[in-house]
């Protein structure tokens, strides 16, 4: 394991990085993380970027040692955070900085995604207006606006979402698109029909509550990914 670790003012962040084989720069790609904070499953899409030839960098919202339970409520942890957008953009922003930091990384070619309240931090990253991150992916995340000063948004934006989820129903979704049309943003948002919530965790199984992990999804929603950081970046690695 690679540790990757960085800080936000007084606080150390520890995530993992995967660099690919061979000789770098590399386009780099960073992950966020549900609102369990950041685990072996975020390691695991890293890995697999890695060996599409992507830097998979795994970042850590909650700080060094903090950490929730992947089947439990961990509201407590992420709840602080969708209240102080401010120094939640602000911490994204620290582990953007880090990754252009590492000898690796191609700096001009940077991608921020995100799962759950990961997708939502990948959408303020964009709304950030930062012209570091080149594009964004949201996999069934959050789309609560930040309440920050709206700009324009320089990021390609790409919305992967279950049609049925509950934390994001259709008229979020549709009042998202018309967020991202104001920003000037060039956006694209993919529905899932009968999809709930969380549809890239294959432990997921709560349908009842709107959570339940679905293949078709989890594998077109990938194919969606890299078909388009491929076309933001060109091939991976050249």
């Amino acid at each position: 394991m690679t540790t990757f670790t960085y800080t936000d003012r007084d606080v150390i962040c520890e995530g993992y990085v995967a660099v690919p084989a061979g000789d770098g720069p590399f386009p780099a790609v960073l992950i966020g993380h549900n609102w369990a904070g950041q685990t072996a499953a975020d390691n695991g899409v890293a890995d697999r970027l890695a060996a599409l030839g992507y830097v998979g960098i795994a970042i850590d919202v909650y700080g060094q040692g903090t950490r929730g339970d992947p089947m439990g409520d961990n509201g407590a942890l992420m709840g602080p955070w969708m209240a102080d957008r401010a120094g939640l953009q602000r911490r994204l922003l620290a582990s953007v900085a880090a990754a252009l930091a590492h000898p690796a990384v191609d700096g001009g070619r940077v991608a921020f995604i995100g799962y759950c309240f990961g997708g939502l931090c990948a959408l303020d990253v964009a709304r950030s207006g930062t012209d570091k991150v080149k594009a964004v992916v949201s996999f069934h995340g959050v789309y609560a606006p930040s309440g920050l000063a709206a700009g324009p948004i320089g990021a390609k934006v790409l919305v992967l979402h279950g049609w049925d989820d509950p934390m994001a129903p259709p008229d979020a979704t549709v009042a998202l698109g018309h967020e991202l049309s104001a920003a000037g943003a060039d956006w694209q948002i993919h529905a899932y029909g009968g999809t709930m919530h969380a549809f890239t965790a294959p432990g997921a199984n709560n349908p009842a509550g709107g959570v339940q992990y679905n293949p078709d999804a989890d594998r077109r929603s990938w194919q969606a990914m890299t078909n388009f950081l491929a076309e933001v970046f060109g091939k991976a690695g050249n």
